[in-house]
């Protein structure tokens, strides 16, 4: 990793968390410092069960509970239990965290403003774009992708949205039955593998992999709406392509339909080449490969 770079980044931070006034213990003027804060406008006013709170916000079960205590002592919020066993419990804002929250609001928006004012407009608009870019790397920075069982919750969702999308998009809909299957036990090694990835614990694509010795199909390659810009479809196609070389594949191949033109772009961009049909795939319109450079690919060290 380039030094220079993690020197830049570490910089960043540190004017950053100086001008939004992360290193007050009153923040935005208020009597709590920003952990508080995040975490009472988090809960939002339909409340927020304390697991997907934690998943969110990326935080330790303990700090978040005293977060938590803290807010529940002055009166902000409530912490209910709930569910058939009463293990799932929930944080809800009281009336008065219902106000509190709205003037971090109002104060934030303030703030917001008065870090603009000083600038031009050029300046402005630079401002905002350049935290727009950075916003939306550093979310791609966050995502996690790992091999799942096929059956694990997280996988079956991605699925399921898989399915469901090209039901929307295909023309005549898509029937699962009537495509080249993938099944549960094709996905799972020796004979393939499904990778899942998450955002702040929460699935957000998907790509598939059947093994064949020297050769490999790409299956079941999704990526959740609310995730595109970050460069997932790209990265899950480099993770399975770097999964399919570790296990001695040299040809990948995949097929996908005319309506997909955000696959088909990523496709060709990534090196695949259109070829001639190799399945029988009935959804299919493009069928694509792409040689894998093996050991023999790469000049030995005597040779350099």
């Amino acid at each position: 990793m380039d030094g220079t770079a993690i020197a830049r980044v570490r910089r960043f931070q540190r004017t950053v968390t100086q001008r939004i006034g992360a290193l007050e213990d009153a923040f935005m003027g208020r009597d709590r410092p920003l952990g508080q804060a995040r975490v009472l406008w988090e809960i939002g006013r339909d409340g927020s069960e304390i697991r997907a709170l934690r998943a969110r916000l990326e935080l330790d079960s303990g700090y978040l509970s005293r977060l938590l205590r803290a807010l529940e002592a002055d009166g902000l919020v409530v912490v209910e239990a709930g569910g058939a066993d009463g293990r799932v419990r929930t944080a809800r804002l009281t009336p008065a965290g219902v106000a509190e929250r709205a003037e971090l609001d109002r104060r934030s928006e303030e703030a917001a403003a008065a870090m603009l004012r000083p600038l031009s407009a050029g300046q402005r608009e630079r401002l905002v774009a350049a935290m727009s870019e950075v916003e939306r790397l550093l979310a791609a920075s966050m995502v996690e992708v790992a091999a799942l069982d096929p059956r694990h919750p997280a996988a079956r969702h991605c699925l399921t949205a898989y399915v469901a999308e090209l039901g929307r998009r295909f023309e005549g809909g898509f029937d699962p039955a009537r495509s080249l299957p993938a099944a549960d036990d094709e996905l799972r090694p020796p004979a393939g593998l499904l990778l899942v990835a998450t955002l702040h614990a929460e699935p957000v694509g998907c790509v598939a992999l059947k093994l064949h010795r020297e050769t490999a199909e790409i299956k079941r390659m999704w990526v959740d709406p609310s995730a595109r810009g970050l460069g997932l479809g790209r990265r899950l196609l480099a993770e399975a392509e770097s999964r399919a070389a570790g296990a001695g594949v040299r040809t990948l191949r995949l097929e996908t339909n005319r309506a997909l033109t955000e696959a088909v772009a990523l496709y060709r961009s990534s090196g695949y080449t259109e070829v001639p049909a190799f399945n029988d795939e009935p959804y299919a319109h493009h069928w694509f490969e792409k040689h894998l450079p093996g050991p023999a690919d790469h000049p030995t060290r005597a040779g350099r």
